[in-house]
């Protein structure tokens, strides 16, 4: 049954006007952003198909605009408004950034909201002056689902050339999982040892996920 064949009170759109957006199922609401489904299928019908082919609601939220488009029926439009929404999302609930970095959780909180909700690992690397003021804060690297490269090298000249006298750096691992593997803790201390050699000051490595961080040990 194609939605405008239901009662007006059963639609999607006119529920979430009339009793808001709790009262929907998360198919009728994404039958919302979807605005029509095609030949033999409504919208909710498409929007059942969208979560299926993504797994559950998280899988969808992950999505790239390419994953949306294998789905029949689903064209550039409608993955677009679909991907921008999960992101205006995402940007409406960063928490604001500190003006200074006074410890482990400013440094959370100045790069998560460049780490969270993407399906392949960045390195993100932030650099301070002395009073501890973000001069900068990049996305260096980006890799696989579950393997982002480490350089030392770049990263120390990221810093030195934005000015900064400390830096942090993080990653993301979209598996979910906050142990750090061997490779974390040795280029943790790598980068350690490098910052010491030039005279910045490393705060800290910080492995982030979608609703946590965690300290690599160096």
């Amino acid at each position: 049954m194609r939605v405008k064949d239901l009662p007006r009170r059963e639609r999607p759109r006119e529920r979430l006007m009339a009793s808001g957006a709790t009262a929907l199922a998360d198919r009728e609401l994404l039958a919302v952003l979807l605005g029509s489904g095609f030949r033999g299928a409504s919208a909710m019908d498409l929007a059942a198909q969208v979560i299926e082919h993504c797994g559950d609601l998280d899988g969808l939220a992950r999505s790239e605009p390419h994953r949306l488009l294998a789905v029949h029926g689903v064209g550039p439009a409608k993955a677009a408004r679909v991907i921008a929404a999960f992101h205006l999302v995402r940007r409406a609930q960063a928490e604001p950034e500190p003006t200074r970095i006074t410890g482990t959780s400013d440094l959370a909180t100045v790069v998560a909201p460049l780490l969270r909700g993407h399906s392949r690992e960045r390195l993100v690397v932030m650099a301070c002056d002395v009073r501890g003021a973000v001069l900068r804060r990049v996305v260096l690297t980006e890799g696989g689902s579950d393997h982002t490269t480490v350089p030392v090298r770049d990263i120390i000249t990221a810093v030195l050339t934005a000015g900064g006298a400390a830096f942090g750096v993080a990653h993301n691992h979209p598996s979910g999982s906050l142990d750090p593997s061997d490779a974390d803790v040795a280029a943790t201390a790598r980068l350690a040892e490098a910052a010491e050699t030039v005279g910045l000051r490393f705060l800290d490595h910080l492995i982030v996920t979608d609703t946590a961080w965690r300290r690599v040990p160096f």
